[in-house]
């Protein structure tokens, strides 16, 4: 009997056609885990529910699964997670990161991690890797943007070694300030991907249109989640005020062909008025009628 990760990279091949390829004429969609992974503080380790969440995703219809890189670190990650991907016949498409990079002091650990992350993640066929890159509590200075810089370009240079695409994934701290941080990495570094997440954008009070017509050229990725008008995040995708059409269609102006994630997120103490598993599918019904993928 086949098991466990022989039996994951015997079914690699078939579902190679779901990965993200540059150049794919139609977006791929995938899940980002965070809303299991926010029952788990502080490390947010969704790993404890994965069965659960490849079960979710997969009854949704989406096209693969993003992780947090958090989960990649046990040692019998690619085992396990292959084995759900394998059993699901849902492939991990990607996985975020994140650390304090402006801090010199904290490369060594971020540049570990990431290794072990994206030795990992390429095990398991992922081809995503979004990077965040640490609030620090003020606007960084040159010199803390010269440090955060120096450590992506590394773990830039492991990706590639790789075949892992590494994106720039922002929070609100990242864009606000005139997006003084986004540019300070941009200014050092100007052929670094992105993968905005477009709701992080707004709350950071940057228009997701205009941002879309600016950078669309460098965008690799982004992820998709609703808020109502007053900033609560909606129960699933299509609930909102978001302008999704006018987003889908400024990707179709600049012929976007990346992938996307929704990331489902809840308020503190948030009620479910359904099962998960069906808010995810009504999210991936809602990207399908708005964006065509």
């Amino acid at each position: 009997m086949i098991t466990g990760r022989r039996k994951f990279l015997q079914n690699a091949g078939a579902l190679a056609g779901s990965f993200f390829v540059p150049g794919s004429p139609t977006p791929k969609v995938s899940a980002h885990l965070w809303v299991y992974a926010s029952a788990h503080p502080p490390d947010w380790d969704a790993t404890p529910d994965l069965e659960r969440v490849f079960s979710d995703i997969q009854f949704a219809g989406f096209d693969g699964l993003e992780l947090m890189s958090v989960s990649l670190r046990h040692d019998d990650a690619v085992d396990h997670i292959g084995t759900l991907s394998a059993r699901y016949k849902l492939p991990v498409t990607g996985a975020s990161f994140g650390g304090d990079m402006w801090d010199a002091k904290k490369h060594d650990a971020i540049l570990k991690d990431a290794a072990t992350a994206i030795n990992r993640l390429s095990q398991l066929n992922g081809k995503t890797f979004g990077l965040s890159v640490g609030d620090a509590k003020h606007v960084k200075t040159d010199a803390e943007l010269d440090q955060q810089a120096a450590v992506l370009k590394q773990i830039f240079a492991m990706c590639a070694a790789h075949g892992v695409v590494a994106n720039l994934h922002n929070h609100t701290y990242e864009v606000v300030n005139g997006m003084h941080d986004l540019k300070g990495t941009l200014a050092r570094l100007p052929d670094a991907k992105l993968g905005p997440d477009l709701n992080w954008l707004i709350r950071g009070g940057i228009d997701p249109v205009a941002f879309i017509h600016e950078y669309g050229s460098q965008m690799v990725y982004m992820h998709l989640r609703d808020q109502y008008a007053n900033g609560i995040w909606t129960e699933y995708l299509g609930q909102g005020s978001t302008n999704f059409p006018a987003i889908a269609a400024a990707l179709k102006a600049i012929n976007y062909q990346g992938r996307a994630a929704v990331e489902l997120a809840w308020p503190d103490k948030f009620v479910p008025t359904q099962p998960l598993s069906k808010s995810w599918k009504d999210s991936r019904v809602f990207v399908r009628k708005t964006f065509g993928w």
